[in-house]
């Protein structure tokens, strides 16, 4: 397949700092969209990938998968979409589109998807490079349309940190009479506080810090319970019909369990690795109460968030970053020293 070289920002090891490379992308297919790319939010997981920090990494690699931008090009065969508009790829560009998950608009899940970096591009033969570049190529089934109203470099993040919240609401039913509690108040965590809000529900943070009280609240939080005081964590036990557990790193899950009514879940969507310390299962028996995982979301399910935050004009909390400060804002994401969520504009790498 013929390819056009267009710049991009990536890295050749896992110690190498990211730096301007050239990439090949593919010339449009029939189904294909050439996007322009305006935003690329950056997510912890383009850290993780860039580092090699689960084993998995092929390099060179380009992270990015919070993609805003307008099309420039379609192919042949391509009906949803035409050139100018604005539209946006998230963490998946292909799946095998024929199992069970595929019919049932939970691409995430498929055994055979692709990611938007780092999986198999089966026109190139080639792994997947994602939106630290001047452009990508996508097949119209996995781009997305985005309402006008929104801030481009606000809604980039809504492609994972919102979806990645935005999915267990809506599969555990979240509406007005719901009381969801959310664990941790980073990008994940301020994006599930607004959704679970204007989804009409009682929301609470639990945080360890007091500090993080009024921001909280500002996003929509009806309540704030400090997690390490024992008798605002007694008040809590039997409350929530769902937590949503933002944390990034191994932490104890088992002060929450208490907390959920009976057949309440606590669901993990910040942390993949063991446990520690382990769950103590009595809470759980006792209450029939539940402990589960969720990845981000299908298609389906991101366009109806993306028009959900239209309608609600929902966006992320940004810092706009150059490219060229990209190994900066890696470190200071270490550090938790971003409100919410970084998101490059894209123009930088053309200077």
């Amino acid at each position: 397949m013929n390819t056009k070289t267009v710049k991009a920002y990536g890295t050749e090891s896992a110690e190498a700092d990211l730096k301007q490379l050239n990439i090949n992308r593919r010339l449009v297919a029939a189904k294909d969209i050439e996007i322009d790319i305006h935003y690329c939010g950056v997510c912890h997981s383009d850290l993780h990938f860039a580092r090699n920090d689960w084993g998995m990494t092929q390099y060179p690699v380009v992270p990015g998968h919070e993609i805003v931008g307008t099309v420039t090009n379609i192919g042949s065969g391509v009906s949803k979409y035409k050139v100018g508009d604005l539209v946006a790829v998230g963490c998946l560009v292909d799946s095998c589109r024929t199992c069970q998950n595929c019919k049932d608009d939970l691409e995430q899940y498929c055994p055979e998807w692709v990611g938007t970096y780092g999986g198999y591009d089966k026109h190139l033969g080639t792994p997947t490079h994602g939106g630290y570049s001047e452009t990508i190529v996508v097949d119209e089934e996995f781009v997305l349309r985005v309402p006008e109203n929104l801030d481009q470099a606000g809604i980039a993040p809504v492609l994972c940190a919102g979806i990645t919240t935005w999915s267990p609401l809506r599969h555990w039913k979240v509406g007005k009479d719901s009381k969801v509690a959310v664990v941790g108040l980073g990008g994940l965590g301020h994006m599930a506080i607004k959704l679970a809000d204007a989804l009409g529900a009682h929301v609470t943070l639990f945080s360890r810090s007091p500090g993080k009280i009024e921001d909280a609240k500002a996003l929509g939080a009806d309540e704030v319970i400090i997690s390490t005081d024992e008798e605002q964590m007694g008040q809590a036990m039997g409350r929530f019909d769902l937590i949503i557990d933002t944390v990034p790193y191994a932490h104890d899950l088992n002060p929450y369990i208490g907390t959920l009514t009976t057949n309440g879940t606590l669901v993990v969507v910040g942390y993949l690795g063991p446990l520690d310390p382990m769950l103590v299962t009595v809470p759980m028996i006792m209450g029939r109460r539940s402990v589960a995982g969720s990845l981000i979301g299908g298609i389906a399910e991101t366009q109806e968030l993306l028009d959900f935050c239209g309608k609600h004009n929902i966006t992320s909390d940004v810092e706009v970053i150059n490219i060229q400060d990209i190994n900066e804002a890696y470190e200071r994401m270490l550090k938790s020293d971003v409100h919410y969520r970084f998101v490059i504009d894209m123009k930088s790498l053309k200077k």
